[in-house]
């Protein structure tokens, strides 16, 4: 009763905030009004207007993503074309222009590289922690390595907080409270002397499962959740502001009764938000990192930096294998052989994953207004990854005993030297050229496998090394903005199999051929940016199984064509946002790969492939990706008021490169609604509904992995609330 009388409440004020502008007058004058504000990005390791960087970007503000309703990871997805955003399991996982990683494995590297404050975060289980107290976000497409950090195959998202201010004493607070007991609290404070200064960060986000496990001898409600995590930075810098020291320091602790999927072919329940499941399921993942970078200058036209990251993150979770409440595991005086699963097939998995990173990152780069601009820089990352998966095959509720062992160690060494040089040929023509190579080795130790016996501990080791890099020609017009056409390649490891009897996986490549506008019209109350691209795939990784087990395998190549075309329009109190994203991506030759839903041998296939022709899609390759938004402020008396309506479209895609009722993620259409009220300088109060017409959607196809069966996660259903923003100080 609560949440209903909540709900109408937030409705109502939706309502009736867009009821007064008959009464009221617009915030912004004609007088006052002068046009967009310019997105400062530093993509290029330097501060640059967003329309002078030769780079299709989707860049946000912090009040940009709070306008939108863009509280998490996945929600990007919802604000810039061409991206995909998937999460299950362990892990989120990030694909631009179809292009990034599909299904995760201890051995492999995602292809969207993703960065908070320059620090690397080299796997898709940690990425979706830090998301509070945003700063900007930026989203590139296309490859990326030529300026900072790792290579990567599909694009960067580099998400940055606010830094620290000098001379400032400020604090706010960010309350959230929604229906399905939703509650986020974001606490920041800054403490800024004249040469030192100390912002924190801490959120707390809880919310209860959008899903019902009614199972009668049910333990946990999958999908409840909790975070809590922490972060601060300490800025110092010289008496004559010549050089900058920021120490970081993060630490983050989610617990959630694991994902909530719906089991394929239930016939107990067909409401997509009730599950039965009997095992104590459980996904717990914490950690922390720990980084120092400086900023200093060398001499009057170059500058320098320096960073270096510890980061230390673990994943231990619990799983219902069998996805029910009534499937019973392997009797105590049956062996656990393969046919005694299939015949009692209840079974409860725990893991165990540990991430152990070191990176170091040193760039020299030009500054001041020369024709010549140029960034050179080395990359290091040293890592331990041990993992432990055991399967319980006679238990069903809680984890007693291993029927089933794997126990393995990853070592991973990664090195990098890159350079970028732009140089002016006159004031409007420019050229760039950039390069990259990049040395990676693997070393992978099996310490328990289940299969055939072999001599254990059994150690594999791989080595790639890739010259990868970009050529561009740009036209800068007169006002702002510029015309830009560029050649990419981007590059993701090779790495080792679980399995001893199965080939390494190779390198993964690239190439991006790229022409994009960006232009400011109507006196600059009219930004159109946009570009065209054709990408050339080569030895694309997919993850399946074979025998149970998990394998990541070469999938020959592809080729996508595509664009993106993003407008944003500011007049007066009225704005509104457009991102369009087209791609069509498909396999540009044939070929045999496992297919983890329906194992067998295609004809022309060896014996455990099946075929995919050339011309079948990509996974993860939605056509469509479009986002729209409207909103307009207006006072009344001491008062600004801004209701806003957004819709976000989404494309069927694929899970893995065979369709079926198993791997279509069906397109979806959402809309949001939301009315701000600016109560001053220091309160902000908003009514919100996202999925405002409670839409029943797939969010994510998850396919059978070694420790659960598959299953379908659904997207949030209509969900509402309020937000109050309460500032101090400053």
């Amino acid at each position: 009763m609560i949440y209903r009388t909540f709900g109408s409440c937030a409705l109502a004020a939706l309502l009736c905030g867009a009821s007064v502008p008959a009464m009221a007058q617009a915030v912004a004058t004609a007088s006052t009004d002068t046009g967009l504000d310019a997105i400062i990005v530093t993509a290029e390791r330097r501060e640059q207007n967003l329309q002078d960087v030769p780079i299709s970007a989707t860049v946000l503000s912090g009040e940009q993503l709070a306008q939108r309703g863009v509280v998490n990871l996945n929600d990007v997805q919802q604000v810039a074309p061409s991206i995909a955003i998937n999460t299950f399991n362990r892990s989120t996982f990030i694909n631009i222009r179809g292009v990034g990683i599909a299904q995760s494995a201890p051995t492999s590297n995602p292809g969207v590289a993703y960065y908070i404050d320059g620090q690397l975060i080299p796997h898709e289980q940690f990425i979706g922690h830090s998301f509070y107290d945003i700063g900007t976000i930026e989203v590139l497409r296309g490859p990326q390595g030529t300026l900072t950090g790792q290579n990567s195959t599909g694009g960067a998202i580099y998400v940055r907080t606010p830094s620290p201010e000098f001379n400032t004493m400020a604090a706010s607070g960010d309350f959230t409270i929604g229906n399905y007991d939703r509650y986020r609290a974001v606490l920041t404070a800054n403490l800024g002397g004249e040469n030192i200064a100390f912002r924190a960060a801490y959120v707390h986000d809880e919310r209860d499962s959008f899903t019902k496990n009614i199972a009668s001898n049910a333990q946990s409600q999958p999908g409840n959740m909790t975070l809590d995590a922490v972060r601060g930075n300490l800025l110092l810098r010289t008496a004559d502001d010549t050089a900058t020291i920021n120490l970081r320091g993060e630490y983050f602790d989610m617990r959630s009764d694991n994902n909530a999927v719906k089991r394929r072919g239930d016939t107990v329940s067909t409401d997509p938000f009730e599950i039965q499941e009997d095992a104590v399921s459980f996904l717990n993942q914490a950690g922390y990192r720990l980084s120092a970078e400086v900023n200093f200058e060398v001499s009057s036209s170059v500058a320098a930096r320096a960073l270096v990251s510890f980061q230390d993150g673990y994943t231990r979770d619990q799983t219902d294998g069998d996805r029910t409440a009534t499937a019973i595991g392997v009797p105590a005086n049956l062996p656990t052989n393969s046919a005694n699963t299939r015949l009692y097939p209840g079974r409860v998995s725990l893991g165990d994953t540990v991430f152990e990173t070191f990176i170091a990152e040193f760039n020299l780069l030009s500054t001041g207004e020369s024709p010549l601009q140029w960034v050179v820089g080395a990359f290091m990352l040293d890592e331990d990854v041990p993992v432990t998966l055991l399967r319980d095959n006679r238990n069903t509720r809680d984890f007693v005993s291993s029927s089933s062992d794997i126990i393995t160690e990853a070592t991973n060494t990664s090195y990098s030297l890159f350079g970028q040089v732009n140089y002016f040929l006159n004031e409007q023509v420019e050229v760039l050229v950039g390069g990259r190579y990049s040395w990676d080795k693997q070393v992978y130790t099996r310490f328990a496998v289940p299969g055939p016996p072999i001599p254990l501990p059994f150690t594999s080791a791989v080595t790639s090394e890739q010259l990868t890099g970009k050529i561009g020609l740009n036209y800068h017009l007169d006002t702002n903005g510029m015309l830009y056409a560029s050649v990419s390649r981007g590059y993701k490891a090779g790495g080792v199999n679980l399995t001893p009897n199965t080939p390494d996986f190779l390198p993964e490549q690239n190439t991006v051929y790229e022409a994009g506008f960006k232009t400011e019209l109507l006196d600059r109350h009219l930004r159109l940016n946009g570009a065209v691209f054709l990408s050339d795939y080569q030895d694309i990784q997919l993850s399946s199984l074979v025998n149970g087990l998990p394998v990541t395998q070469n999938a020959l190549a592809g080729e996508a064509i595509g664009g993106e075309l993003e407008a944003l329009a500011q007049f007066g109190g009225f704005q509104a946002n457009l991102g369009v994203g087209y791609l069509d991506a498909e396999f540009s030759n044939s070929a045999c790969i496992s297919d983890t839903n329906a194992p067998g041998t295609d004809v022309g296939c060896p014996t455990n492939l099946r075929f995919v022709a050339e011309g079948a899609t990509l996974p993860f390759s939605p056509r469509w990706t479009i986002n729209a938004g409207m909103q307009y402020t207006f006072a009344v008396g001491d008062v600004d008021i801004t209701p806003r309506v957004q819709w976000s479209h989404l494309s069927s895609q694929l899970a893995t490169p065979f369709p079926s009722v198993n791997t279509i993620v069906p397109g979806r259409d959402l809309f949001d609604a939301r009315v701000t009220f600016d109560l001053g300088d220091r309160y902000k109060l908003e009514a919100f509904a996202n999925n405002l017409f409670d839409k029943t959607y797939i969010a994510s196809q998850i396919q059978n992995s070694s420790s659960a069966d598959g299953g379908i996660i659904y997207g949030a259903p209509r969900t509402f609330g309020l937000r109050l923003k309460v500032d101090i100080g400053g």
